[in-house]
């Protein structure tokens, strides 16, 4: 009776043995599923997102810090420069165009940074720079753009501490209905003459039950990527 009970006993132990065995198999399975997809859509985002990226031109304000009063200032220098360039870069039928506008503009527009900041009691500085910035996943109505380094219209308020907020200045989705969470028919139209057709089905969902998975798609790939980059780094410091 007590060696048919031990017997029992180990046939049960070897059944839940081999279920975990199966159940890790499965396992591994789906995660190496995840990951291939999860590597090709991230393969897939960088082959086009090389060229799309040199076609736009970004907005990055940053704030002094976090503090309301600051976060508000933010806001009041981002409204005038957008309501300034606004109808400067509205006709703009290229990247080219847009950067020599906003070049031409630059200091017009320190001129408007400068007095928004002094009408509203601070004696912050300001700085202006067309260049290259790390932006994250960011939605703007239908537009998802993948994270990555974008040409941007950057401004730093004082020290530059704060939260910071973005938009695409060219073509002009800064100037989107946000409140309808709608691109107009002339921005959709010039998104088509600067990206081609596949750059711009990667990053442009009409359907609004889409639109969430294709942010969550691009995260997931953020997420992949910068664990990808921190495997660089940390070989590289071993090497070194």
């Amino acid at each position: 009776m007590k060696n048919e009970r031990i017997k029992n006993i180990l046939k049960i132990n070897k059944n839940i043995k081999s279920q975990i065995i199966l159940y890790s198999v499965m396992l591994f399975i789906v995660l190496g599923l995840m990951v291939g997809y999860v590597y090709s859509q991230s393969c897939k985002i960088n082959t086009f997102s090389n060229d799309y990226k040199e076609n736009l031109i970004r907005f990055h304000v940053l704030a002094n810090s976090d503090s309301e009063e600051d976060q508000a200032l933010k806001l009041k220098v981002r409204d005038k420069v957008i309501s300034y360039l606004k109808p400067k870069l509205e006709d703009s039928e290229s990247i080219s165009q847009s950067e020599k506008i906003i070049l031409n503009e630059k200091d017009k527009l320190m001129d408007i940074c400068k007095e928004t900041i002094k009408q509203n009691g601070y004696n912050y500085d300001v700085s202006i720079n067309l260049g290259y910035s790390k932006f994250p996943t960011k939605q703007y109505s239908s537009v998802v753009l993948p994270a990555g380094e974008y040409k941007s219209l950057k401004i730093i308020i004082g020290k530059g501490q704060g939260k910071n907020w973005w938009c695409v200045m060219f073509p002009p989705l800064c100037f989107v209905d946000e409140q309808n969470n709608v691109i107009d028919k002339e921005t959709d139209e010039k998104l088509k003459k600067v990206l081609t057709k596949d750059e711009y089905e990667l990053i442009v969902e009409k359907d609004k039950k889409n639109i969430n998975n294709l942010q969550i798609k691009f995260k997931i790939v953020e997420v992949f990527q910068k664990i990808l980059n921190l495997e660089k780094e940390d070989k590289i410091s071993i090497n070194n």
